[in-house]
């Protein structure tokens, strides 16, 4: 994710980043210039028709899809924002969980129980981490230390590691209770927090693995194009050879929230527009070893 001041126009508007639908749609801009320039040529130059040809008529169609098709870039876009600011809650979530987590268990667990803290100050973080990794799909993989921790080991890379983390975590509070080390009030005071970190990590699997219905998506791109390419066959007549400014312009505009939607349906990727989980990630590694020194 890019930080960057909203309220400066001169950079927004003059400077082109990296992930600037301009950039990515510049093939397509040339092609719909040219090919405005051959129906202009065509129908002024070779078929010669007059301002009273039945074709400028077909102006009145894309006056009347128009609408049709602002509402639906719009609701494509306010649905792809949507996944995006859901995952951004459920990771701010999974930071607060880590956070009241360490709190909880640094007031519970005695403070000459090294071993004890030492495990939960890695494996709360840890979770965020595997989480991150899952979510990026990449191997997870776990750097932590045997020594100190040897049923750590017993991880496997092949199965879902968030799941792992959280059944290493929650059978280490119950082995606390059973030795009688936390009481059943603490126990039950903990279990929201364990229960809610696999809350969080459902919820974004829901939403990687849920994109927008293809149907949807195609049928937008498709109805872009036809909109975007018949635009020069009626607006010859009151524009003419304008209109190979003129229709890429306007291609330029709708294509461009089509695919500003695809930038942040998809929040957990490495564009520019998605979320920085990996900064979150070490955030919350920060804060849970602030609140449990070993």
């Amino acid at each position: 994710m890019r930080v960057y001041n909203s309220k400066e126009w001169f950079t927004a508007t003059v400077l082109f980043h990296r992930s600037d639908t301009f950039r990515k749609l510049l093939p397509f801009l040339f092609l719909m210039a040219a090919y405005s320039w051959g129906i202009a040529y065509w129908e002024l130059e070779y078929l010669k028709l007059s301002e009273k040809s039945w074709i400028k008529n077909i102006t009145m169609v894309h006056n009347l899809l128009g609408f049709v098709l602002s509402l639906l870039l719009v609701f494509r876009t306010n649905t792809a924002y949507d996944r995006w600011w859901e995952a951004r809650k459920q990771w701010g979530t999974l930071t607060n969980i880590s956070r009241t987590l360490a709190i909880k268990l640094d007031a519970f667990v005695d403070e000459d129980d090294a071993v004890t803290r030492s495990f939960f100050r890695r494996t709360i973080p840890l979770y965020a981490e595997t989480v991150f990794h899952f979510l990026r799909s990449d191997y997870v993989k776990f750097m932590l230390d045997e020594k100190e921790h040897p049923e750590l080991t017993t991880l496997d890379e092949q199965k879902h590691g968030p799941n792992q983390v959280a059944a290493l975590i929650f059978s280490k509070v119950n082995a606390l209770y059973r030795d009688k080390k936390i009481s059943g009030e603490q126990l039950i005071v903990l279990n929201d927090e364990l229960q809610n970190l696999t809350n969080v990590c459902g919820a974004c699997e829901r939403i990687k693995n849920t994109p927008i219905p293809l149907s949807y998506s195609s049928f937008i791109k498709k109805f872009v194009m036809a909109y975007s390419a018949t635009l020069p066959i009626g607006f010859v007549f009151s524009m003419g050879y304008f209109v190979v400014a003129a229709v890429p312009f306007i291609f330029y505009v709708l294509a461009s929230l089509e695919l500003i939607g695809e930038s942040i349906e998809e929040p957990f990727g490495t564009d520019t527009d998605d979320l920085p989980i990996d900064k979150i990630a070490q955030n919350i590694k920060k804060h849970v070893y602030e609140v449990l020194k070993p």
